[in-house]
């Protein structure tokens, strides 16, 4: 049986990596175990890499022996945080190695939605192109607006960067705290949601998902933006009342938006939002460049591999578990 099972295909030289802890169970290119083929494999597990798999106590009780879940992914929600630390499970993330991926897919979005480059593409593909046409095309400049970022981590530390450098923008912020080098370094000014959500031609989301900002992005919050605004989300699904959104993109209380993420992903091909011609909708792509993704699945291995060998302080574990091995996680073999 398999000591590491990673759900996601791995390179022969990244199976070779990890081949020193025992056999390897990974998909073939191009595949996905079933649940039953991952139940099976994980039996005699001591180490999971997995991209979004949900590890909760269904999964756990079939993993008797797992000392460490890795995800290629910075967000880490699929993780039940209690059902790990009741086991003493450490887990893994990815931060940092996706930051400029992910913040020029912001930028991207905030383009595309501004210039509305999918509406226009599909303009021409029907044919509906005549001379003349000129108010019909207008879009809105990005260039010198002012932009608002919820949530200044790395990636929005990029995207400001981006933004102030490449498009002379003006930046406002929201976080739990102030960043002097933010300010500093780019001009940013800290405001309070409420006041940032008024102010911003453009409002990026880039919040965690907690229980604190499940929700956070609602009616009254939407009511609170400009008509002319765009709204990005790059977080999470769930920091966003769809419903709201809809509402606020139909009946005019924003300009139009941008999506990477969703409630459940999927999207339903029966959704709302993708019967808007004011919303630019893609599929979760913010790491999804191969280099990046490869970078990943890399750390991933990292993160597994150094929490293996008995030196969890050189991984990336999630801030919730980490102390686990000072009260006695199974950590090490």
């Amino acid at each position: 049986m398999a000591s590491i099972v990673s759900t996601k295909p791995l390179s022969a030289a990244q199976r070779e990596k990890l081949s020193r802890f025992g056999d390897v169970a990974c998909p073939q290119e191009g595949q996905r175990f079933s649940q039953a083929e991952l139940f099976s494999a994980l039996h005699d597990a001591v180490g999971l890499i997995t991209f979004g798999t949900r590890v909760d106590e269904t999964l756990l009780e079939q993993a008797p022996h797992l000392k460490v879940a890795s995800t290629a992914s910075v967000g880490y929600d699929h993780f039940d945080l209690a059902a790990m630390r009741r086991r003493r499970i450490l887990g893994a993330h990815t931060p940092h190695v996706l930051d400029d991926t992910v913040a020029d897919l912001g930028m991207a979005l905030m383009l595309a939605v501004a210039r509305r480059i999918v509406e226009l593409d599909a303009y021409v593909r029907r044919g509906d192109w005549k001379k003349g046409d000129e108010e019909v095309l207008y879009g809105v400049d990005v260039h010198h607006r002012t932009l608002g970022i919820v949530g200044m981590g790395r990636i929005g530390r990029a995207l400001a960067k981006r933004a102030k450098f490449g498009f002379s923008m003006n930046i406002l912020y929201h976080a739990r705290s102030r960043h002097d080098d933010v300010e500093q370094a780019f001009g940013a000014r800290y405001a309070d949601l409420p006041d940032l959500l008024q102010a911003s031609d453009f409002v990026v989301l880039l919040t965690p998902l907690t229980p604190e900002t499940e929700n956070l992005m609602n009616q009254d919050r939407f009511r609170l933006m400009k008509p002319s605004a765009i709204f990005i989300n790059l977080s999470r699904g769930k920091t966003v009342d769809e419903d709201a959104l809809v509402q606020a993109l139909r009946e005019g209380w924003i300009r139009g938006a941008g999506l990477d993420v969703y409630r459940q992903e999927p999207v339903p091909s029966d959704h709302p939002l993708l019967s808007l011609s004011n919303v630019v909708c893609v599929p979760h792509i913010g790491s999804a460049t191969q280099a990046t993704r490869t970078a990943m699945l890399d750390l991933a291995i990292d993160n597994l591999i150094a929490v293996l060998e008995g030196r969890p302080k050189d991984a990336y574990i999630v801030p919730e578990l980490k102390g686990l091995e000072e009260e006695g996680s199974t950590c090490g073999l």
